[in-house]
């Protein structure tokens, strides 16, 4: 994001010289208007390496747990700020800290400061924080916001966690097929070869195999390159990600555990944003691009186009087919009580419960599954290798 270096004069009369992150000028002038200010002159500064390291959830739940309990001491905005800047293990945190410091030092609220650092800190905890300061309750907020990362981290990490194993064995099973087919096929091949020994049709295929390996290894890693390059294009445009995202959640199993968790997500995010003061309008925008799958997020910006018509939040959500029906009765209750906020929380408890579990039988399917596959390919492939040493004893005897 470019910075730009601005001048502008408060309502007193006095001048302020400082930089702002933005993605145009344009957006600098409504910034600085926001804030009061007339604006003199604003200008692109030439673009500065951004601080080394990166910022990870653990470190702004750190900032922000931290922020809150300073607040709730009485501590003023800035000093707290400061001190956290100071104290910030994390440099780029610490730099991102300095910049909202002298943004708030300048007139800005601490809301409309974090916004310019999208890197630490995303629109669902910039959007929060302004309910803060506008109900006097920023340190309450900060608490519920970072409560809610940590259990949001909590629920991600769960969820990659469980594709990790899988992976791994994969990609050894992967290697040794490859060793296989390029340095040990090649040797039974010549020693067949040597005894003008006729090889059994299991053994054709694999060293059939192995000299295609050898002759077009080349081809073999630039369609594997290829390919992963083409599905990555495809998901970068707006059908791509939704046809993707849809056979994601039709897998077994596995789209459970995507289902279930984006459910979570979807339900806690929510009823945060809305016990924090963010209208449901907004809250569900927010959510929408919080979503994690493009079927997800467009079932529920079809429930904020019906909330913007008077409809409810449930009709448009129980059209889509994607949440289960205690999710939409929860949903329906929650909206006829005025406490959705409520019910949103206990759905997301309740789904954390179940993506564990889904978790679990994700791992426990998967385990037999990965054991008969490479069963099957590396054990086959070195059986069909010694089929024909077999003939040849045969023979002999």
């Amino acid at each position: 994001m470019p910075t730009f270096a601005y001048t502008a004069r408060t309502l007193g009369g006095e001048l302020k010289s400082a930089t702002l992150e933005a993605p145009s000028r344009d957006e600098v002038v409504a910034q600085l208007r926001r804030q009061r200010l007339v604006v003199v002159k604003v200008d692109e500064e030439a673009s500065r390496p951004k601080p080394k390291g990166k910022i990870s959830m653990r470190d702004v739940v750190v900032f922000t747990r931290q922020f809150s309990t300073m607040i709730n001491a009485g501590l003023p905005l800035v000093q707290a700020l400061d001190i956290l800047s100071k104290q910030t293990e994390n440099k780029a945190l610490a730099d991102v800290t300095r910049a909202v410091v002298f943004e708030v030092e300048s007139g800005a609220t601490v809301s409309d400061a974090m916004r310019n650092h999208p890197r630490a800190f995303s629109d669902l905890y910039t959007n929060m924080v302004a309910a803060g300061e506008a109900g006097g309750i920023l340190d309450t907020i900060l608490m519920r916001l970072a409560t809610f990362l940590e259990k949001n981290d909590a629920l991600v990490r769960k969820v990659k966690g469980a594709m990790i194993y899988p992976a791994v064995i994969m990609g050894v099973a992967a290697i040794a097929i490859v060793v296989l087919l390029w340095k040990v096929i090649p040797v039974f091949e010549k020693m067949f070869a040597s005894v003008n020994l006729e090889l059994p049709l299991p053994t054709q295929i694999v060293v059939g195999m192995s000299r295609f390996v050898n002759a077009y290894w080349w081809a073999v890693f630039g369609g594997i390159a290829g390919s992963v390059f083409l599905i990555k294009r495809y998901y970068a445009t707006k059908e791509g990600q939704l046809v993707i995202d849809r056979l994601l959640l039709k897998i077994p199993v596995l789209g459970d555990v995507i289902r279930k968790s984006s459910v979570s997500r979807f339900a806690r995010t929510l009823g945060t944003l809305i016990a924090s003061g963010v209208s449901i309008l907004e809250g569900l925008e927010i959510t929408a691009r919080t979503s994690g799958n493009r079927v997800i997020s467009d079932a529920i910006l079809a429930s904020r186009a019906s909330i913007a018509g008077g409809d409810t939040i449930a009709a448009p959500l129980q059209k889509s087919a994607v949440f289960p029906p205690m999710v939409i009765s929860m949903i329906a209750v929650g909206e006829q009580t005025g406490g959705l906020d409520e019910m949103l929380t206990k759905i997301a408890d309740f789904y954390d419960t179940e993506v564990d579990a889904a978790v679990s039988g994700l791992l426990s399917l998967l385990e037999p599954i990965m054991i008969v596959v490479l069963g099957v390919v590396v054990g086959g492939m070195v059986v069909a290798m010694y089929l024909p040493i077999f003939d040849m004893i045969n023979a002999v005897q």
